[in-house]
C-alpha cells in the first residue's frame, strides 16, 4: 500500500509540474559569466580610468591603470605626462621629473607635459627653471590655459621672491584631459 501511495504521489507531482507555466527558466546564453574583455564604444581606456582614479585620490591605483594604458596604447605623451602627473601626486619627484622630460622629449609641442614637469620643478624648489618650463608651455598654448597662466605668475613670483608666501603648498590638480593647475593650499587661520 505505501508503494502504491508513493507511486501516486510521484505521478501526481510530475502532472503538476508539467502544468506549470510560469517558474524558473533557463537563462539565455547559459549560466556562467560572460568571458572576455568588453570592446568598442562601452569600453574604458587605462588613460581615462586612471584620470578618474586620479581625480578621486587614488594614485596608486591612477598610475596601475596608466601603466596598462601603456601596455594597451603603447608608450606615447599622453601616457608619459600621465605617469609622471601620479608620480608627482604619491611624492616620486625623481621619478616624476624624469618621465616628464622624458614625455617633453618624445613631443617638444605637448604643453600639459611641460606644465606638469614645472609642478615638479616647483615642488623641488628649482624656480628659475620652473618658470622657464612655464613659459615654453604658455608659448606652445598661446596663452589660451587659464592654468598655465596661473603656474606661470606663481613661478614667476617665486623665482624673484624666494621667501614669497602664496602659496604655501603647491598642489597638481586635472582641469580636463592634459591639463594640471597647482592650486594654492588655504592659509591655516589658526
Amino acid at each position: 500500500m505505501q508503494l502504491r501511495s508513493r507511486t501516486l504521489a510521484a505521478l501526481a507531482l510530475t502532472a503538476l509540474a508539467a502544468c506549470n507555466t510560469g517558474g524558473l527558466r533557463p537563462l539565455e546564453g547559459g549560466a556562467f559569466a560572460p568571458q572576455g574583455v568588453a570592446r568598442g564604444e562601452a569600453s574604458v581606456d587605462g588613460l581615462t580610468v586612471g584620470h578618474r582614479l586620479m581625480k578621486a585620490g587614488e594614485y596608486e591605483l591612477a598610475l596601475e591603470a596608466y601603466h596598462r594604458a601603456a601596455f594597451e596604447q603603447g608608450i606615447n605623451v599622453d601616457v608619459l605626462s600621465a605617469i609622471g602627473s601620479a608620480n608627482l601626486q604619491l611624492g616620486r619627484l625623481g621619478q616624476a621629473e624624469q618621465i616628464l622630460r622624458r614625455a617633453t622629449e618624445l613631443d617638444e609641442t605637448f604643453p600639459p607635459a611641460w606644465n606638469n614637469l614645472g609642478v615638479v620643478l616647483m615642488e623641488q624648489g628649482k624656480y628659475g627653471e620652473a618658470s622657464r618650463v612655464f613659459q615654453l608651455a604658455f608659448a606652445l598654448d598661446s596663452g589660451q590655459s587659464a592654468e598655465i597662466r596661473e603656474n606661470l605668475r606663481l613661478a614667476l613670483a617665486k623665482r624673484e621672491d624666494p621667501t614669497y608666501s602664496e602659496p604655501e603648498e603647491f598642489r597638481l590638480v586635472r582641469r580636463g584631459p592634459g591639463v594640471f593647475q597647482i592650486l594654492e593650499t588655504p592659509e591655516d587661520p589658526a
